[in-house]
């Protein structure tokens, strides 16, 4: 299996932006193998402090709070005051896999934290469509000058979110190349009316 590592990149828009709760961040990276015969038996996990919950199917890992806090302070973001969890399908399980791509099993990530003043300051339509992975183009070209690794960017969907009681966000589908390995990214940002929470579920489709 190869792992490609995007830890300076992976937290770009949590860094500074988050503390507390109300932060949600899902990612199922390279959810391959989801399909399965008969009726697939699922995890929920849940927040009912923040009425947040995502399922998992039963045969995936979950990561210990101790492996993932450790990758998220590694990765340079604070575990401190934040809900999180992760979920891993791999027969070799790890918390690494969080900020990796190229993964040939899935891989889900959840956090629960407070958009800061700056973050609530910073948050754009822009700034939801690179939460995850640079999908502007100044983004683009900001990262591919510092080192990026992913190449051949495509886009396939740009679209604009409204819904009820002032919801609105972006779902972003595109496709990046890591190390001669072309995955498909889909990302759904939404925020609430007032833009104090922030709703983040990226994945990468192989």
């Amino acid at each position: 299996m190869e792992v490609t590592p995007l830890t300076k990149w992976a937290f770009r828009s949590t860094r500074g932006l988050t503390s507390g709760l109300t932060f949600l961040f899902m990612g199922a990276l390279a959810t391959v193998g989801l399909s399965a015969c008969g009726s697939p038996a699922y995890t929920y996990v849940a927040d009912s402090s923040a009425s947040t919950y995502y399922k998992v199917p039963t045969q995936w890992h979950q990561i210990s709070q101790k492996d993932l806090n450790a990758a998220l302070q590694a990765a340079g973001s604070s575990s401190a005051g934040v809900w999180s969890t992760a979920y891993d399908a791999s027969p070799a399980p790890s918390a690494n896999h969080n900020d990796s791509v190229s993964l040939n099993k899935p891989f889900l990530f959840a956090e629960v934290g407070h958009l800061s003043s700056t973050g609530i300051n910073q948050l754009s339509y822009d700034a939801m469509r690179d939460i995850w992975l640079p999908v502007t183009s100044t983004t683009r070209q900001t990262d591919a000058s510092a080192g990026f690794p992913g190449t051949n960017f495509t886009q396939l969907r740009d679209q604009m979110i409204s819904g009820k009681q002032g919801v609105h966000g972006v779902r972003e589908t595109f496709k990046y190349t890591f190390s001669g390995v072309t995955d498909t990214f889909d990302e759904e940002v939404l925020t609430n009316a007032d833009q104090t929470i922030l709703y983040t579920r990226p994945g990468a489709l192989q």
